[in-house]
């Protein structure tokens, strides 16, 4: 099988090649090397032996009509990532990721593409799931400044006020996105179902949450945690930890995200034409952000995180997901423990990093 695979020279998606490839692939990678995703250098990792390179924007409709030529799938990984420095971001968030998106599905489209991976994301759900033990569960509404600046970081209960209970959410839960970026992800999932529905096409929309690992970029607003811990620790920097740390997430090694996508792949063929199905892709084992600063710390020797209580406005407090469906669906779990993944994690190159600073 031929698979596009956009933004495959970026952190996860050269993950992705690397697995479709190992698997007998033939595959075609297409990425416009942005610096917010490649670092300031902004360098293609090397790609295995026969895989296929186009420099190229999605946005891009001649450069992603020739990308087409031949392919049976697509796994679309293409896109701005994390919160951002200001809504100043917005337009090319947007640009990017929802633009970008509606280009690369007309030219599936026409082209007669009718198999697509998605790269969806956690933050569709805004906060998690969250029960008040009166209530039952309940949606908190978005945390307020002057709760944020006295420290105040759990949302409470909407009716009553009460402290909540933080739980795993599926994926049928109700859509919130409470950022820019989380409304582009959200967008970008309700352009690959009207796009099914258009043309009898199959899509998986994969849910990626807190994805870690060797590659990830350092030194850029636009990455995750993790890399900005492992990026301070490289300078010999205690991690900054905003809010109390106590935040959970759902950290999951790169590896199992890329192995998520051979069984998705494997598993379109089954699905109905003209649909989109979603699945969380995560370990299901909630981790704090402050744990995962402290593991790092811990396993490169390095100084004790510093927990600011600074915070963004558009983060939530707590998102952790259940990976149930796609366990039963695909037949995936994931194999890299948290202990497993942080230690290698904690001495693996960054992305852009010199040979002497790993």
């Amino acid at each position: 099988m031929l698979v596009l695979v956009t933004g495959g020279a970026g952190f996860i998606g050269s993950h992705i090649v690397s697995a479709l490839h190992a698997a007998g692939h033939h595959v075609r990678v297409l990425d416009a090397l942005l610096p917010a995703a490649h670092g300031p250098e902004a360098l293609p990792p090397p790609l295995p032996d026969g895989v296929e390179w186009r420099h190229a924007d999605v946005r891009d409709r001649a450069a992603v009509a020739e990308a087409l030529r031949g392919a049976d799938a697509v796994c679309h990984q293409a896109a701005m990532v994390g919160l951002g420095k200001d809504f100043a971001d917005a337009p090319d968030y947007v640009s990017c990721n929802d633009s970008g998106t509606a280009v690369l599905l007309a030219g599936m489209a026409e082209a007669g593409v009718r198999s697509l991976l998605l790269a969806g994301s956690m933050v569709v759900y805004g906060e998690g799931r969250y029960d008040c033990p009166r209530h039952g569960t309940v949606r908190p509404g978005p945390r307020q400044v002057a709760d944020l600046d006295a420290g105040r970081f759990e949302p409470p209960c909407p009716r009553c006020g009460e402290p909540l209970e933080p739980g795993l959410v599926d994926e049928d839960a109700p859509t919130d996105p409470r950022n820019v970026y989380a409304a582009t992800k959200l967008a970008q999932e309700h352009l690959s179902a009207a796009w099914a529905r258009a043309t009898g096409g199959r899509a998986t929309a994969l849910r990626y949450h807190n994805v870690y690992g060797p590659g990830m970029p350092r030194d850029t607003p636009y990455a995750g945690v993790a890399a900005l811990f492992r990026s301070a620790l490289a300078r010999g920097e205690a991690p900054a930890v905003f809010e109390d740390g106590r935040q959970r997430r759902d950290f999951i090694h790169v590896e199992d995200i890329a192995a998520a996508n051979l069984a998705a792949l494997a598993g379109l063929d089954a699905r109905p034409p003209g649909t989109l199905r979603a699945y969380n892709v995560a370990t299901g084992h909630p981790h704090t952000v402050g744990g995962m600063a402290t593991a790092l710390a811990a396993a490169t020797a390095g100084p004790a995180p510093r927990v600011t209580g600074e915070y963004r406005l558009g983060d939530v407090r707590h998102i952790t997901a259940s990976a149930a469906r796609i366990a039963q669906d695909l037949a995936w779990t994931p194999k890299v423990s948290f202990t497993e993944g942080v230690t290698t994690f904690s001495t693996s190159p960054l992305r852009g990093a010199s040979p002497s600073v790993p």
